[in-house]
């Protein structure tokens, strides 16, 4: 089971990694206003994906610790979300409840990672 949750990480962050540059568009618009650079942010997290998931392949613990940092760093992203959030904004993932959704999310691939790291 431990080698089934390593590799499904890996390739989960490979393909959202592979995702960062075909959908950047999509990818642009979770990044907070405040953050410059969008586009870069995209490229560049995109490109930490992919090598974490290598990571993850190659040595399951120290991946593991790197998906679970790299995937925390994306909680800027989600509270930013959440604290923006409106009840009437057409898109389900900009309302409260998409928002917190994301959120919670977010927190499982980072109990999955670390399932990963300490397994």
């Amino acid at each position: 089971m431990q080698t089934f949750a390593a590799v499904s990480l890996a390739v989960f962050l490979i393909v959202v990694g592979i995702a960062h540059f075909v959908f950047p568009g999509y990818f642009r618009s979770l990044v907070p206003a405040w953050i410059r650079g969008p586009g870069t942010i995209v490229a560049l997290s995109g490109a930490a994906e992919i090598l974490t998931g290598g990571l993850v392949l190659v040595h399951r613990a120290a991946g593991g610790w790197a998906a679970a940092a790299l995937i925390t760093g994306y909680l800027a992203s989600h509270l930013d979300a959440l604290w923006r959030a409106r009840a009437d904004r057409p898109r389900m993932l900009e309302r409260p409840a998409g928002t917190a959704g994301r959120l919670a999310v977010n927190l499982l691939y980072i109990a999955w990672a670390l399932a990963v790291a300490t397994g």
